[in-house]
């Protein structure tokens, strides 16, 4: 018998995070083989008129090709999906990762041509900035130890958090949203942080459950040579593969001028993809109130309440600071009291402190009121 909460979730994908339409093309592009999740989606597509197309990709085959891939297999691969990424209207990625580090082993020589050639001419030119799009996660045993949870555990709370009321967070966002817009300078302190830089003429962008689940964040980038000072990120991440704890960067006019981690030799070999990979894309407030902890998947950790990232490389094209790179690295600090504390100011006014926002406005994203 179907888990009706997937159906829950996939009509919830389909009618409010894509407002699909009929006649409308989606592809639903799926990493793993989770059948039960592609196949409601596949129903709620047909429901609303619209058209699915489904594609199935498996971690190890891809590995397999990028491991040994060449610009111009690259090229050819991004021809082919890049067509048909123009050719549909809206996009689902569904990923469940059987092991995390699969891709640990690929030297960064060829996953550096992955990401400038396949991942920037599909996602980055193409859908990312043309598309409607919805990417989620979906819960399976790695996920759950990487969650430190049973299976059952960790599934009950993925879909309180996917299913969650974003209606409800969406109209809560709307002060927040307003108040970046009117910001210039942003000040951030915190354990081995003290970083200023400016806001001032981006846009800020409202995350409500259109195009990431779970969602709850609000995202604008700092004008793009205004960054000073030192962060340090207290959420251990992984990227390519490769796990990192301890990040600490140093930026001198917007430009990351060191940068150290428990992995600080990869760490620069990815910073030095490309000149906007050392310069940052995007600065977002996170405040989902059923994601405490990280788990090493970004789109949980990018949202956990109390938290913000500050992103080296691209930019967003609706929030844009003008940094282009083959990058974008969410890497989170979270500022609740049991991570060490940590204030956000806006323009000399604090907004939050460890993690709580003290603005009678700003009060309704936590997490008492999102419940």
């Amino acid at each position: 018998m179907m888990d009706p909460r997937i159906n829950e979730l996939a009509s919830r994908l389909i009618r409010y995070s894509l407002n699909l339409q009929k006649g409308e093309k989606v592809l639903i592009e799926n990493i793993g083989m989770q059948v039960p999740i592609v196949k409601a989606l596949v129903r709620e597509a047909f429901a609303v008129g619209a058209l699915p197309l489904v594609t199935v990709k498996d971690q190890e085959i891809m590995r397999a090709m990028i491991l040994e891939t060449s610009e111009e297999h690259m090229e050819l691969m991004a021809k082919h999906e890049l067509s048909r990424m123009q050719d549909v209207d809206a996009y689902i990625a569904v990923r469940a990762f059987d092991n995390i580090n699969e891709w640990s082993d690929i030297p960064e020589e060829k996953m550096g041509i992955y990401s400038r050639v396949f991942y920037k001419q599909v996602h980055f030119g193409e859908r990312i900035p043309n598309k409607r799009w919805v990417v989620l996660r979906y819960p399976n045993r790695a996920m759950a130890q990487a969650a430190n949870m049973s299976l059952e555990g960790f599934e009950d709370f993925y879909f309180s958090v996917c299913n969650l009321d974003y209606a409800k967070m969406s109209a809560a966002m709307d002060p927040l949203r307003e108040l970046m817009l009117k910001t210039d300078r942003v000040h951030i302190k915190g354990p081995k942080t003290d970083l200023r830089f400016s806001i001032n003429g981006i846009n800020a962008v409202k995350c409500d459950g259109a195009r990431n689940i779970p969602d709850g964040e609000v995202y604008t980038a700092p004008v793009i040579d205004s960054v000073e000072g030192t962060i340090f990120y207290n959420a251990a991440t992984n990227y390519h593969s490769n796990t990192f704890t301890d990040i600490q960067l140093t930026f001198e006019k917007g430009k990351i001028v060191e940068a150290t981690s428990s992995n600080t030799k990869v760490l620069n070999e990815i910073l030095d993809t490309d000149e906007g990979a050392r310069y940052i894309g995007e600065f977002a407030i996170g405040f989902n109130p059923h994601i405490l902890h990280p788990m090493g998947d970004i789109l949980f950790d990018e949202k956990i309440a109390g938290s913000f990232h500050f992103t080296p490389g691209n930019a967003y094209t609706i929030a844009d600071n003008g940094n282009r790179s083959s990058i974008h690295w969410d890497l989170v600090q979270i500022q609740r009291p049991e991570y060490g504390g940590g204030e956000i100011w806006f323009d000399d006014v604090l907004i939050r402190k460890d993690g709580i926002f003290v603005l009678p406005e700003l009060q309704g994203l936590n997490p008492e009121n999102l419940v």
